[in-house]
């Protein structure tokens, strides 16, 4: 063979296995299994109800709190993230240390209000405070306040707080929610096609409120979702762990890339790739950094949508709360008040908000920057492209008993977020998250159940609740999927089988209380078509009926509306039972 022929034929081979090698590892089947695979999330559920109409009621302005402490009361700690739900609890509190003229100060507490950020470093100041409190009963208690959704996997310091012989314990009261401030930004295309997520990365701290937001928008949209901060997965989307939410931001921002080993089907290639943040799940300020430093991302899903998953939820130690129910009694008594005070007159929300740029201590932002963020603005990033930033609400009295299921046998909220939520980290999670504290353990309503009895009869404001009309139909979707729903053959009666799918349908539902809700009915082609197209409609109103009565309160009317298609709409081939099977089924899209 001449050189030439020698050249070419070594160049074929090259090719040869050039391709032959990218298969083989495309395929998967010469490496070993990678130790965590990526998770196709069935569902993540939340639950309904409060949202965006106000009812205007009638609540005088009260005296705003004095600037002077008040240095008298009893002393307990509260430990907060910079987070605009707590506006009413800055109000409460009339400055970082309880004023004088505060409803604080008139319920008895002399309370120190501090920034922490860092969640590891809460649960461990709650552990020393159990010893403290253990060794001398008058130590102030302390009080943390964290995403609602986000407590199970904090309730991991629990094992500690055993050991210092106590254990957690939930104030029954909320002070506010994040409405839109904690969200997934992406980019644009995502919206139109979330299929275009897979194969990217998000920045966030793993395992709180933030990764849930965007857990739940994968799993609603049916994308696989990479659990593993280490590898990289170009099938589903991946994570890139963050120490806070600002750090997620500022991850985007730099766009410095991370190594990865690259999993295929499962997996592990022992192939390093590298990876940046192509989009991040945080709140303000974050958002307000990406767009002001950066640019280029939108939002994808936030707590507006999901507008029940971010109660902020205050605990502390069960042996603090059992010596001091009168002092809890005070707070929440305290907050209720301060919260229609903020959600009725711009000058309490105004003195709130100046309160809160004394207690968070960032230089470059004053009261003016939390009060805007907390209403929540439209404002143009870095490259023109207009953006949702901020948003929050303050809870009142009845807010809470919505939120807590005491307000004429509705739906217990927050016990919904924290079973979804719980059960989504403990599977994505196993090895940092075996189990979590059952909520029953942690949270006790007779406290709040005694105060809705000393309100009974008196004019309070009522709670936020969504309204929706009938005839307004969904104009952007947030997110499609199939549920297998089973039905009697010909019928429209439910299986025995499909209760599990209802329920996780009904608590994937209550989660996003502020969207509206298509249920759209499919059939296959076996039968009279007019049949058929009656049958899908049938179906589907099955569905609405049983969602409806399950809980009046988290669907009212006008929220879930119904749609038939027969058979003219497959999914897959007719031609066999596997095909029909997939055929027959009803599909969800949720929207504004």
């Amino acid at each position: 063979m001449t050189t030439r022929g020698k050249i070419v034929l070594g160049a074929l081979l090259a090719v040869l296995l050039y391709f032959g090698i990218n298969k083989l590892v495309s395929s998967g089947a010469v490496f070993k299994k990678a130790e965590a695979q990526s998770v196709l999330l069935n569902s993540i559920e939340l639950p309904t109800a409060t949202g965006g109409s106000r009812a205007n009621i009638a609540v005088p302005l009260a005296p705003l709190p004095g600037a002077t402490p008040a240095e008298k009361g009893a002393p307990v700690v509260w430990e907060v993230m910079a987070w605009n739900s707590q506006m009413a609890g800055m109000l409460a509190n009339g400055g970082p240390r309880t004023t004088q003229g505060s409803s604080m100060a008139a319920n008895g507490l002399d309370m120190q209000i501090v920034r922490q950020d860092d969640v590891s470093k809460m649960q461990a100041d709650l552990v020393k405070n159990a010893l403290d409190l253990q060794n001398n009963p008058e130590t102030p208690g302390l009080i943390v306040s964290i995403m609602g959704d986000g407590l199970p996997a904090f309730s991991a310091v629990q094992m500690q707080l055993q050991k210092a012989g106590t254990s957690l314990q939930i104030l029954p009261y909320s002070c506010g929610k994040s409405f839109g401030e904690d969200k997934l930004m992406g980019p644009k295309e995502w919206l139109d096609n979330p299929k275009s997520a897979l194969g990217k990365t998000i920045a966030c701290y793993l395992r709180d409120g933030d990764q849930n937001i965007a857990l739940k928008w994968c799993a609603d949209n049916g994308l696989k979702v990479n659990p593993d901060e280490t590898t990289y997965d170009p099938e589903a989307v991946n994570f890139m762990a963050a120490s806070d939410f600002l750090v997620a931001a500022e991850k985007y921002i730099v766009g410095k890339p991370e190594s990865r080993t690259k999993v295929v089907n499962g997996k592990n290639t022992g192939v390093k790739t590298d990876v940046v943040a192509d989009g991040v799940a945080t709140w303000t300020p974050g958002d307000v950094n990406i767009a002001k430093q950066k640019g280029g991302l939108v939002n994808i899903v936030s707590t507006k949508d999901y507008s029940n998953q971010m109660p902020n939820i205050m605990v502390t130690t069960k042996r603090w709360y059992d010596a001091h129910q009168k002092e809890v009694t005070g707070i929440m008594t305290a907050m209720a008040v301060a919260g229609d005070q903020v959600k009725t007159h711009p000058e309490a929300l105004q003195r709130a908000a100046d309160i809160s740029a004394a207690v968070y201590g960032d230089q470059d932002k004053p009261g003016a920057y939390w009060l805007k963020y907390y209403k929540g603005v439209s404002e143009t990033d870095r490259n023109g492209e207009v953006v949702e930033l901020g948003g929050s609400k303050a809870f009142n009295f009845a807010d809470n008993l919505t939120l807590f299921g005491l307000d004429n046998g509705g739906t217990n909220i927050y016990a919904s977020v924290y079973k979804t939520f719980g059960d989504v980290q403990k599977r994505l999670y196993p090895k940092e998250l075996p189990s979590y504290v059952p909520l029953d353990e942690m949270l006790d309503l007779d406290l709040l159940r005694k105060l809705q009895t000393q309100y009974k009869g008196k004019a309070i404001a009522p709670a936020e609740t969504q309204k929706f009309a009938a005839d307004d139909e969904i104009r952007q979707s947030v997110s499609k999927r199939a549920w297998n729903i089973e039905f009697e053959t010909g019928k429209s009666a439910f299986t025995p089988e499909t209760q599990r799918q209802l329920n996780q349908l009904f608590d994937d539902l209550v989660v996003a209380g502020r969207l509206k809700v298509a249920v759209h009915g499919h059939t296959d082609n076996v039968g009279d078509p007019q049949r058929n197209q009656q049958l899908s409609e049938d179906r589907a109103l099955a569905v609405e009926h049983w969602l409806e009565q399950k809980s009046s309160s988290a669907f009212p009317d006008g929220r879930v509306q119904v749609y038939a298609h027969g058979a003219t709409e497959p999914v897959a081939s007719n031609a066999s039972p596997k095909g029909r099977a997939q055929n027959r089924r009803v599909e969800i899209v949720l929207g504004n």
